[in-house]
């Protein structure tokens, strides 16, 4: 089997959700690709005033994915930064964590078990066997207690994914990206990128590149990679002598913290499925021409993820694996606390879209 099927596979993973501050829809699709390796995490408490939105587009198999949208909000949660009111660090520290959790006997197993049948066996086959037994076996794995066995010594996978993510607390947005996944707000209709694509023809990549002792051929990491940050990809990451965020493919992300005002309408979060075919503005545009008719979230995503389905794989863009996921900011600081928290029970949303010209250029938003 090739890299693309022969007819695409349309049918949609798609989800709504929403709570006091914000609502959000999300779609996913397979596409033309023989196999579907993106993932999501959507999580609107991940505590009582904190939404966590994740798209991990995973490259070489879907493992990675996988694993970063079971773990990856769970560790920002748990990091003692977090606590303290730093999401920044707490979020740069998880994506760190993915990499050295998927290390060793737990690591192997765990993706064994998000992986294909016959892994999934073994790897459940293995953690009878092998994963520690104590009368507090949940603090363990709240631990990652190292485990003995016949893949102690694994060093994580050859495989990776990207990995975009963002957290709204309150009036804060923080974004935090790792690859050439994508998240934009749109405020005032105009589309400003929270995040940078990670490309190896960079010039900040393309350094950290050559110091680790990697090159860049065609465009690619070491002739492979088309992208120069990821988690996992653990080939990329053996020079003993330099740092996690100076390896030739590194997990550090950007973190970009912004403001929200009254102008923000929504943010998009997506793979480079989407934004292959589509710019930023583009996107923007079609999101807002589609709230004036659609409400809910998810249909306006599967929309999305229909118009850039290419019609054959002649020309390569359309064909990947999409994921999307649209988050909409319920518009609370006009009016006093309590009025704003009477508005908020009272109605889903009580955002208006309005008219604007699009943009020429799109532009970056640094707060």
């Amino acid at each position: 089997m090739g890299i693309y099927l022969s007819t695409p596979k349309t049918e949609k993973f798609s989800e709504d959700g929403q709570n006091g501050w914000v609502r959000y829809g999300l779609s996913s699709m397979q596409g033309w690709r023989a196999t579907m390796e993106d993932a999501h995490a959507a999580c609107t408490d991940l505590d009582d005033s904190t939404s966590f939105f994740g798209v991990y587009d995973g490259h070489g198999g879907k493992v990675v994915a996988k694993f970063c949208a079971k773990y990856l909000h769970q560790q920002v949660l748990k990091h003692e930064t977090y606590s303290a009111g730093d999401i920044g660090t707490s979020v740069q520290k998880a994506f760190f964590r993915m990499d050295e959790m998927m290390r060793g006997q737990r690591g192997w197993r765990e993706l064994a078990v998000l992986g294909d049948k016959i892994n999934k066996f073994t790897g459940m086959i293995e953690g009878l066997i092998w994963s520690p037994r104590s009368g507090d076996g949940n603090d363990q794995v709240d631990e990652w207690a190292f485990e003995e066995g016949p893949h102690s010594d694994f060093s994580g996978p050859t495989s990776g994914c990207t990995a975009c993510v963002a957290v709204v607390r309150n009036n804060q947005l923080v974004v935090a990206n790792a690859g050439d996944s994508r998240c934009v707000i749109s405020r005032n209709g105009q589309a400003y990128n929270l995040s940078r694509d990670h490309k190896p023809d960079l010039e900040a990549e393309r350094e950290r590149i050559l110091k680790a002792g990697g090159f860049i051929h065609a465009g690619r990491v070491n002739g492979s990679l088309n992208l120069s940050r990821a988690i996992g990809d653990m080939e990329f990451k053996q020079n003993k002598f330099l740092p996690a965020e100076k390896q030739i493919v590194t997990a550090n992300p950007d973190i970009n913290t912004v403001e929200l005002c009254d102008d923000d309408d929504f943010m998009v979060l997506a793979c480079d499925g989407i934004w292959d075919c589509m710019s930023s503005q583009q996107l923007v545009d079609f999101v807002r021409e589609q709230l004036n008719a659609e409400s809910k979230l998810s249909a306006v995503c599967e929309r999305v993820l229909d118009r850039c389905l290419a019609p054959s794989t002649a020309g390569g863009e359309g064909c990947d694996n999409m994921t999307m996921i649209l988050v909409q900011f319920k518009k609370t600081s006009q009016s006093s606390s309590s009025d704003a928290a009477a508005e908020e029970k009272s109605s889903t949303s009580d955002q208006t879209e309005t008219e604007s010209k699009p943009a020429d250029t799109e532009s970056s938003l640094e707060v």
